[in-house]
């Protein structure tokens, strides 16, 4: 095949991959992106330890995406987890597998593994471009803002891998919904996915324990029980334990106007144990006593009964049993979308061939969040970011060959 122009919009993980495919097939790859450098989201992400993917048995690991799960499969099964190790250890970063199945670089750092791809990709010949900034489309290709002035690009593919709608600080702040919904493309609306929830807090609560942890609990919701912890904000709840159950109590509220997160204060305990070690209590201890030696409750974990159940003094030791086991936290709604770690919605997957390419847009691919899917954290996001990003480059040169 003849070398052909390609034009990738968008420098995080998604367009990166792409452009690493392309480039080595040998095509001439340009990467245009917005910000002053590249996977700016990626490297804040990895600040503190980047959770590159997942070691959980991969049916389990594939099945974590939701409804897009069987159409994201084919795309997991080219480029799995242990793909994403291989790749990162050929690019000089050896990982490791955490506590929790999580899968980390061992320098716990991202910053490392992006300047080697970089460099990868700048030895293969792709043109790397900072503040290009995409403003839309011109009549046969696409118009970039930059700093010597307005360019417009036309290449013979391009793939848009823009991110959702979460962090726009760092780049990713879904400008490009009304140019592909212009074009007829299918958008759904961006949501707030992997997110923190605001609660009505008193505010003495809130002013006393607002950054107070909740260790050693168990959260239910409709996406399931989940052990762990999670921290009081002066807003509601944030912490990995809620945006384990972000999307189903985000669901719910959408639905129904009201929605709740239950935890399990005493997961050790049994109800019976709990109802028996209250009641052998001394009537004329204060309450924080009892709830300290009859449930081992003190602390933020005793001052949130008592915001919840301000008569909890007052309720028998069964009921208030059941009540330490299953604490309903009614959530208000969740934290905007800019604060979230990633967005769900984005292109509607009717719109997108077995390619990657947008139907009403021929030559035009994408790939990653921009795309209407979802997933918990611990290195589902970026694993997927990856292999939709080679998964559309091979879509590419498929529908380069065909022409």
């Amino acid at each position: 095949m003849m070398t052909k122009q390609i034009a990738i919009i968008g420098g995080g993980p998604a367009g990166l991959m792409a452009a690493e495919v392309l480039s080595a097939a040998g095509h001439a790859v340009t990467v245009y992106e917005a910000m002053p450098t590249f996977g700016r989201k990626f490297l804040l992400a990895g600040k503190s330890g980047l959770n590159i993917t997942h070691s959980e048995d991969f049916s389990k690991f594939a099945a974590r995406f939701g409804s897009a799960s069987a159409r994201l499969r084919p795309a997991l099964d080219a480029f799995a987890p242990d793909d994403v190790r291989a790749w990162a250890a050929g690019l000089g970063t050896e990982t490791f597998v955490g506590t929790s199945g999580r899968v980390f670089p061992t320098v716990m750092k991202a910053s490392p593994l992006l300047r080697a791809w970089l460099r990868r990709l700048e030895a293969q010949g792709v043109a790397l471009k900072t503040r290009h900034r995409w403003v839309g489309f011109a009549e046969n290709g696409y118009r970039f803002e930059t700093p010597e002035g307005p360019v417009i690009v036309e290449p013979d593919a391009a793939l848009v891998a823009l991110g959702g709608a979460s962090w726009p600080r760092l780049g990713s702040d879904a400008a490009w919904v009304p140019w592909l919904s212009a074009k007829g493309v299918e958008v759904i609306d961006p949501k707030p996915a992997n997110c923190g929830f605001d609660v009505a807090w008193s505010e003495a609560f809130c002013e006393r324990f607002a950054g107070g942890p909740l260790k050693s609990v168990s959260t239910t919701s409709d996406a399931g029980t989940f052990q762990g912890e999670f921290v009081v904000s002066k807003h509601g709840i944030e912490g990995s334990l809620v945006y384990a159950h972000s999307a189903a109590l985000r669901d719910r509220l959408f639905a129904q106007g009201q929605a709740a997160l239950t935890v399990d204060l005493a997961p050790g305990r049994t109800p019976e144990r709990l109802a028996r070690d209250l009641a052998r209590q001394n009537a004329k201890a204060s309450f924080s006593n009892r709830l300290r030696k009859g449930a081992g409750l003190e602390g933020v974990k005793a001052a949130l009964l008592r915001e919840l159940l301000p008569d909890a003094n007052r309720v028998a030791s069964e009921e208030l049993a059941r009540l330490i086991k299953a604490l309903p936290i009614p959530v208000v709604r969740p934290r905007p979308i800019a604060e979230a770690i990633s967005s769900a919605g984005g292109i509607a997957w009717s719109d997108l061939d077995e390619n990657y390419m947008l139907k009403p847009l021929p030559g035009l691919f994408a790939a990653g969040e921009m795309l209407d899917w979802e997933a918990p954290t611990g290195g589902y996001l970026l694993t997927a970011c990856l292999a939709t990003g080679r998964a559309a480059a091979q879509g590419i040169e498929a529908w380069l060959h065909a022409r």
